[in-house]
């Protein structure tokens, strides 16, 4: 039995709002499968679709989907059973899902494949519990399949963020912590940021000094050098070779007899060495 979404309240957003600006270089691109017509508008709505959904400038060679590309070029599957594909694949479950708090990784699919962030807490808590009971894929499929994905994309056009007015465009920032990891990590005593923010004042000798291992110190002093006089070790090199003359490796070849031609007993010797007449 599937638990049911909790009632949460919408705020007003920006993509809630009707659209009065007027187009400029901040003005999305948006991608539509059947304005496709040649190779290269093919090939660039499936970078768009890469870098809406996984977030990166360059796609590597491991992260690409032939499978998924194939059908989508023959028109196979729509845009959405590709943004689905990707979605559901093992790159963006290690690049996302296994990065990031059942939080943050709803308000990041949400801003990837919604086209805007989460409203509030409440919405995030409501959408953590889906990936709670149903995993990474139910929690796609619940997004790519929702009311607002089809109302705002359909089957054709690829997600885009809707009305960009700050954090432009947030489909990019970095997917990897946040405020909330950021700010426990603060608290704890003798953390890493407390000596970056006691760094702006006087710094506490004795706060830096517990921030840091104890092996990291044992590691330095494995690494300190010994103390080696380059410039002598060079000196002595010289000397070496000046005063000990270097060894004759060449040899002395000796005459060997060359081999001389010899008679040899071709076949059909019966043959005569004249034709007849």
């Amino acid at each position: 039995m599937s638990i049911p979404l909790l009632n949460i309240t919408p705020v007003t957003q920006n993509q809630r709002v009707e659209g009065y600006e007027v187009g400029n270089e901040d003005t999305p691109i948006i991608y539509r499968l059947s304005a496709a017509t040649t190779d290269t508008d093919i090939n660039e709505l499936i970078w768009a679709l890469y870098r809406q959904i996984f977030s990166e400038h360059l796609i590597l060679d491991s992260y690409r989907q032939p499978n998924l590309e194939s059908q989508l070029r023959n028109r196979a599957i729509t845009v959405r059973e590709f943004v689905r594909g990707l979605g559901k694949s093992d790159v963006y479950r290690r690049l996302v899902g296994e990065t990031n708090s059942n939080y943050r990784l709803v308000d990041i699919t949400f801003k990837r494949l919604l086209g805007r962030a989460t409203y509030n807490k409440d919405e995030q808590i409501a959408q953590s519990i889906i990936i709670a009971t149903q995993g990474l894929n139910g929690f796609i499929d619940s997004i790519v399949d929702s009311e607002e994905y089809t109302q705002n994309f359909g089957d054709d056009i690829v997600p885009y963020q809707r009305r960009r007015f700050k954090e432009r465009p947030f489909n990019l920032v970095n997917p990897r912590y946040s405020d909330y990891w950021r700010t426990r990590q603060i608290n704890l005593e003798g953390s890493y940021y407390q000596v970056r923010l006691a760094g702006q004042g006087n710094p506490d000798k004795r706060v830096a000094r517990r921030s840091v291992p104890d092996t990291f110190f044992q590691m330095a002093r494995g690494l300190t050098p010994t103390g080696v006089n380059y410039q002598q070790m060079a000196d002595r090199a010289s000397n070496y070779v000046r005063n000990n003359p270097l060894l004759d490796t060449t040899r002395e070849i000796e005459n060997q007899p060359l081999v001389g031609r010899n008679n040899v007993a071709l076949p059909y010797r019966y043959l005569p060495t004249t034709p007849k007449s």
